[in-house]
């Protein structure tokens, strides 16, 4: 884990976990509290912050501009803060899902003040009414992509993720044989094509994560292998793996694959040097963590084994979020409330807390 710049200074020994806003040796201040348990292996460690709602909370509105609180600030961050003064350990990173549109002074807003709380702001790129697969949508894409890539590097991500390589909830049947095979071939082309008038070579951005999702959301690109054979097919392309597959443990759940193959899979996926962050995120529900079922454990621990894993986010969302409305007719699990009596955010809490453990634990047994 990166160490803030007042680490070094602050007397650890004594308060391993605990900043202050007001200690003169705290020049990038994360909020007052103690933190009962300290993350012990070198992982970037964070949230995507979905759970605060798409509608409400992350989506700009018809003149780009974010969702702000009563008292006028971006929702994110004040709902990221109260967050902080939840858990029960500290997170370091932030995924935030970055729509066209989005007005630029509003971006200049919300990243500084989510870096003021001691995160690195990295970006999940949203891609809307169009179809990567189809040569005929390539330069739609191609349009969204470009401004949320360059707003990206503008902000000095060191990474981006997207589902980039299918349109969500699309009306195209899944594709097979040469058809699949066309649609790994447009994707290449498509990404390549936004690497290069992005401008990414050389750029902060240090790899772009591209994520599969369940049958339904999607309908060709929707197991491990899958969206594997994609991404390996755009880095072959682009003559070397900048390119990474998303590991969502809720989606490998999903799939219909059995855990022990997607744990063999993702060996094989780090060989190749195509394997990217982890999202720790419960099958059907993508609620509390308590009803994924094991997956979240089985799959963090065959990334740990890996020796590659590097990110690992948790994420949840809001089952009664006005813009996901579709994944509830889709799946009605989706809809359960998991919270049981509690706040998201508290829920999130404690998913950060339950991830923290198996994290320490994994290093303890010489795992990760």
């Amino acid at each position: 884990m990166r160490k803030l710049p007042h680490e070094t200074a602050y007397d650890q020994a004594s308060h391993p976990d605990s900043f202050s806003l007001n200690h003169p040796l705290n020049p990038d201040p994360y909020i007052t509290m103690h933190y009962p348990i300290t993350l012990k292996p070198n992982i970037e460690f964070g949230i995507v912050p979905t759970h605060l709602r798409f509608v409400g909370g992350l989506v700009p509105d018809d003149q780009g501009k974010l969702p702000r609180t009563a008292g006028g600030e971006i929702a994110v961050v004040a709902g990221v803060r109260d967050l902080i003064e939840k858990t029960p350990v500290r997170f370091t990173c932030v995924q935030v899902s970055l729509f066209p549109g989005t007005l630029t002074e509003d971006l200049d807003l919300m990243v500084p003040g989510l870096k003021e709380l001691g995160l690195d702001v990295d970006f999940v790129l949203m891609v809307d009414g169009v179809n990567p697969m189809d040569p005929n949508d390539e330069d739609g894409v191609i349009e969204q992509l470009l401004p949320l890539l360059k707003s990206a590097v503008q902000h000095g991500a060191r990474h981006v993720s997207s589902t980039s390589i299918e349109e969500w909830m699309g009306s195209e049947p899944g594709r097979e044989g040469a058809d699949y095979q066309a649609a790994i071939e447009q994707n290449a082309k498509l990404h390549v094509r936004a690497y290069e008038e992005a401008e990414l070579e050389g750029s902060s951005v240090q790899s772009w994560n591209i994520e599969f999702l369940r049958p339904g959301e999607f309908k060709t690109f929707t197991t491990l292998q899958r969206g594997w054979e994609c991404i390996h097919g755009i880095n072959e392309k682009l003559g070397k793996p900048f390119f990474k597959i998303l590991v969502d443990a809720a989606h490998c759940a999903d799939s219909g694959v059995p855990l022990a193959q997607n744990q063999a899979l993702v060996g094989k996926i780090a060989e190749a040097g195509e394997l990217g962050v982890f999202h720790a995120s419960a099958k059907t529900t993508r609620g509390c963590l308590s009803s994924d079922d094991g997956w979240v454990g089985g799959m963090l621990a065959a990334m740990a084994g890996t020796g590659t894993l590097k990110h690992v986010y948790v994420e949840m969302f809001d089952h009664a979020d006005e813009a996901l409305g579709a994944l509830r007719e889709l799946e009605p699990g989706f809809g359960i409330d998991t919270r049981d009596g509690r706040s998201y955010n508290e829920a999130v809490a404690d998913a950060l807390g339950d991830v923290a453990r198996r994290l320490n634990n994994l290093a303890a047994r010489g795992i990760l």
